[in-house]
């Protein structure tokens, strides 16, 4: 036993990527360190798990303590263990990942946490840790996630148009997608439903309005639906 207990000074912690998207933009959400180390910095939130913690109940807690942030269903990506990552000592930090419609949360910074604020995805500073690792590989599994999955459709309001589906996916990718392309290859799945309405008080012509069959999709990924953008 006396031969292990060096094994046994090792800390955990775990650090969020939130990411958000509002008004065709896609953020992150980023804290302003008022504690040592790396105090006066910008870095995501993330803080050491206690003795008694699982780690989905830590990510939740440290998320609420420093953002104010709650109902957060996050995945968890991976395990960061560089041995000087942390320049108090081994701290081995387990990712997690989201994206959510920052209009549906009010920020609420507290703890060391002196400020809370979503930095759009272009405009991140220089992050301290591994933090800027952390949230590339995070904006890589998010590319995969939203081709794979409909999660975008989750951001957008009840009713949105071709041309709010193609921003979102445009912002999360990083890329210019083809309109003709994209618009032929979505409507071909049958998982929008037509509204029959349009878009109104518009300086421009008024576009189609469209809603996601999400009960469709569930009935379709039972029988082996592939969804791929």
């Amino acid at each position: 036993m006396e031969m292990l207990k060096h094994y046994f000074k090792s800390a955990f912690s775990v650090d969020s990527v939130i990411f958000g998207y509002d008004e065709g933009a896609l953020k992150v959400l980023l804290i302003y360190r008022g504690a040592k180390p790396y105090i006066g910095t910008w870095a995501l939130p993330g803080d050491l798990v206690k003795l008694d913690e699982d780690l989905d109940d830590s990510a939740k807690r440290v998320l609420y303590d420093l953002t104010g942030l709650s109902n957060v269903f996050m995945d968890q990506i991976r395990t960061f263990g560089k041995v000087d990552r942390h320049p108090l000592g081994r701290v081995i930090t387990v990712a997690y990942f989201t994206l959510v419609k920052i209009a549906d949360y009010k920020l609420n910074p507290s703890s060391w946490a002196k400020e809370a604020k979503w930095y759009a995805i272009t405009d991140v500073p220089k992050l301290p840790f591994d933090h800027a690792e952390i949230l590339e590989y995070a904006k890589k599994k998010l590319k995969d996630k939203v081709r794979h999955q409909p999660i975008g459709f989750e951001l957008m309001p009840k009713e949105f148009t071709l041309s709010d589906i193609q921003n979102l996916y445009e912002s999360v990718l990083g890329i210019t997608l083809d309109k003709r392309n994209f618009r032929k290859k979505l409507l071909a799945m049958n998982l929008l439903i037509d509204t029959g309405y349009f878009q109104d008080s518009v300086a421009h012509r008024p576009a189609r309005l469209y809603r996601f069959d999400k009960t469709k999709y569930q009935h379709l990924i039972q029988k082996g639906f592939s969804f791929e953008l």
